[in-house]
């Protein structure tokens, strides 16, 4: 399945792929709208579930007054996102890796491009993630909200990742959220898209990606003829 044109993008050996990991590389964008609304809960603020679930690919910086308002997010944030933390965490051993995740790092390797993860995540988060991955082999590095003052839909954690690979060349973006999407329009670079997040092709669409699929699966087989065709 695909909806856009993938050809739309430019390709070139040593072209830097940015790759989102929550709800694009493993199974974990529900896991987050649970850990959410239970730490909504907390603070005795009702949001619904069908609202995380469209802000899931903010970080936590940007999420709470996002779904809650400013007001929320002065009285509260700080003990929101603790508990989001803490709760998501406990779920941290049922998270898993989509069976395409790393055939498709690989993939990108191969066809010559450097890889670079970036993610909102925090620590522990992102030390699981790497594991199931196997990041050190199978990409240049990653980025992380560690490395930001503002996490998507702002452009900063592009912007790392982009010198984390080296600081030069064009650069893509794959995800699998609108957030993903519009953080890769601020950033002036092109974003392709997945369904695995759960956000449905026209939503993807309509932020700015350039073209959709179902899964990293089928985007890597469309981009590794792409970029055939363009060498």
């Amino acid at each position: 399945m695909e909806r856009g044109s993938i050809r739309d993008v430019a390709w070139q050996a040593g072209q830097v792929a940015i790759v989102d990991i929550d709800g694009t590389l493993v199974d974990s964008n529900y896991h987050h709208v649970i850990a959410w609304g239970r730490a909504f809960a907390r603070s005795r603020i009702f949001v619904p579930s069908s609202t995380l679930h469209r802000h899931v690919g903010m970080g936590g910086d940007q999420f709470v007054p996002a779904v809650a308002g400013d007001e929320r997010e002065t009285a509260h944030g700080d003990e929101i996102r603790s508990a989001h933390d803490r709760l998501y965490l406990d779920t941290l051993d049922e998270i898993r890796a989509f069976p395409d995740a790393k055939p498709f790092l690989r993939g990108l390797t191969s066809l010559g491009l450097r890889v670079v993860l970036a993610t909102s995540a925090k620590e522990a988060e992102l030390e699981r993630y790497l594991e199931l991955l196997d990041a050190d082999n199978l990409t240049d590095g990653w980025t992380s909200a560690a490395d930001v003052d503002r996490t998507k839909p702002h452009p900063d954690l592009l912007h790392a990742a982009i010198e984390r690979a080296g600081g030069a060349g064009p650069a893509f973006l794959v995800g699998d959220s609108t957030w993903d999407a519009v953080a890769a329009g601020n950033a002036g670079i092109p974003m392709l898209g997945v369904l695995t997040g759960g956000f449905c092709a026209s939503e993807l669409a309509d932020a700015g990606a350039a073209a959709v699929f179902s899964s990293v699966g089928d985007l890597g087989s469309e981009l590794a003829a792409s970029v055939q065709l363009a060498g």
